[in-house]
């Protein structure tokens, strides 16, 4: 079959973020006929349960925090009575009405950009023909020169007595229509921290399980540990070395959780299992596109998002790498790029990401963790700086200092030149700081660097650049212009003299 007897240059399975990010680039910029196959709602996981009504609900929780615990403190009459008062309803309500806002928004960035939407289920035939069973349960076949696969993934349930039956996803959070009043949350990943987070400041008495000691065992230390202090501070109660959930019993809607390790919780409202995520694989028939997956069950693919078959490729949840919304975007513009931009050799880094979980308090982390820096580099070629502190936020509260939440900060430095290649943040505000000191690390940014940039005062993300005995670095900088001593920086480059 030649490239003009396909009926598509580029198909993509799943309508989330990476993959509309991917098809769209495709056909502005390249001029390449496109389709998108999407079972459900337009915008994926991130879209409608997972980034944007998380980001609502920790929203709400952080105005419930203020009211319960820090109102007063400024003047106003805050107090828990008043933070009881939230309507979970009304909440939800916009929320969902937001979703589905952006949904419509994603269906007309579609259709403006000239790329059909093929509502239904998608298996392949072969390495360039797809059979798609629609909503209305006919069937239709579509060919093209290049697939990407961008399903996704789904929440797990850990095997169990009573357990699927008892419990919801995190998925299923954005369906309850009430606040519970007692909720167990099972998982020691961001999501399960996350959603700890919000139940609690909103009211809910809150039961964490995991099965070792800690939540987020592959953060920083520093982030893992402040958590658990802070979670620990706000009443979350956290059930360690559980190993994890055994069996769930239900007696007139009040469930009772029996852990391996023999801890029991009683009178549970509602059960949220957040062990992890699969890839959304089944019913793909990638055997008959000659696609492997790992032996965790991902996609395989190279570095330019190439699965085992060369029409074929798979970006995003479904691939188990760095399982980020913008991950996938980035990537998804990149692909577009190599494939049908000929630019051979564009692709995505997956190294130095920004992230942050939208626990509470909020935590911000790029790069390397103390441990990965280790065995990268090996101790003596690190140099470390760390700092905690009361933000000034609490400043006036006449409380000892010792209650105070605290923020807690680490920049990680490699080598002679004290190249940055991680900083782990947590305490209020690192979400929204984090994002410039990406691109400062993405550019190679040194400590002297840091120390070199003058701080914005009075704020918490200061303290990142005033580490440390100030200006005792080795001068030497990763920018195009050494500013060390005060020379000017780089200029732009014009097309015309002046």
């Amino acid at each position: 079959m030649t490239p003009h007897e396909f009926d598509y240059d580029y198909v993509v399975i799943g309508g989330g973020s990476g993959g509309i990010a991917s098809a769209k680039r495709a056909s502005q910029l390249y001029g390449a006929r496109v389709a998108v196959i999407e079972k459900s709602r337009l915008g994926g996981t991130c879209v409608n349960v997972g980034c944007v009504p998380k980001k609502v609900m920790f929203n709400a929780a952080t105005q419930a925090h203020f009211l319960a615990h820090e109102a007063q403190h400024y003047g106003f009459s805050g107090s828990r009575e008043v933070a009881n008062s939230f309507d979970w309803a009304k909440v939800k309500n916009a929320r969902d009405a937001y979703v589905k806002r952006l949904n419509g928004i994603y269906e007309a960035g579609l259709r403006n950009a000239n790329i059909d939407i093929v509502r239904g289920t998608a298996a392949f035939r072969d390495e360039h023909t797809l059979a798609v069973t629609t909503d209305d349960k006919t069937f239709t076949h579509l060919t093209a020169k290049y697939i990407l696969i961008a399903t996704g993934g789904r929440p797990i349930f850990p095997e169990g007595e009573g357990i699927e039956d008892n419990c919801i996803s995190s998925d299923g959070f954005f369906e309850l229509e009430e606040r519970p009043e007692t909720v167990c949350i099972v998982g020691a990943g961001y999501i399960a921290v996350e959603l700890a987070g919000v139940l609690n400041s909103l009211g809910s008495e809150v039961h964490l399980v995991i099965r070792k000691g800690n939540a987020l065992r592959n953060f920083d230390e520093i982030v893992m540990n402040g958590l658990d202090e802070e979670m620990v501070r706000s009443g979350i109660r956290i059930h360690r070395f559980s190993g994890g959930v055994a069996k769930i019993t239900n007696a007139n809607g009040k469930k009772t959780i029996t852990t391996h390790s023999g801890d029991m919780i009683y009178g549970v409202d509602c059960v949220i299992v957040a062990p992890g995520r699969a890839p959304n694989v089944e019913g793909l028939f990638l055997d008959k596109a000659k696609v492997l997956l790992t032996h965790k069950g991902y996609i395989q693919v190279d570095k330019h998002q190439k699965t085992t078959s060369p029409s074929i490729f798979a970006l995003g949840d479904v691939c188990g790498r760095v399982e980020l919304t913008p991950m996938a975007i980035a990537a998804g513009r990149r692909l577009a790029d190599r494939l049908l931009g000929n630019l051979a050799n564009a692709k995505v880094s997956y190294e130095t990401v920004p992230s942050v979980v939208f626990s509470h308090p909020p935590i911000g982390t790029i790069g390397l963790t103390e441990e990965q820096a280790v065995a990268k580099y090996g101790q003596d070629n690190l140099k470390l700086y760390k700092s905690s502190f009361a933000n000034l936020f609490y400043g006036i509260f006449d409380v000892n200092s010792a209650d105070k939440p605290q923020t807690r900060m680490k920049l990680i430095c490699a080598g002679d030149d004290e190249l940055v290649v991680g900083i782990h943040c947590i305490g209020m505000g690192v979400d929204e700081m984090m994002q410039g000191f990406g691109i400062a690390m993405r550019m190679g940014a040194t400590k002297a660097d840091f120390d070199n940039t003058i701080a914005i005062h009075p704020t918490a993300s200061e303290e990142l650049v005033t580490m440390g005995t100030w200006g005792t670095s080795t001068l030497i900088t990763g920018a195009k212009a050494n500013t060390l001593n005060g020379e000017a920086g780089a200029g732009p480059k014009l097309k015309s003299k002046m």
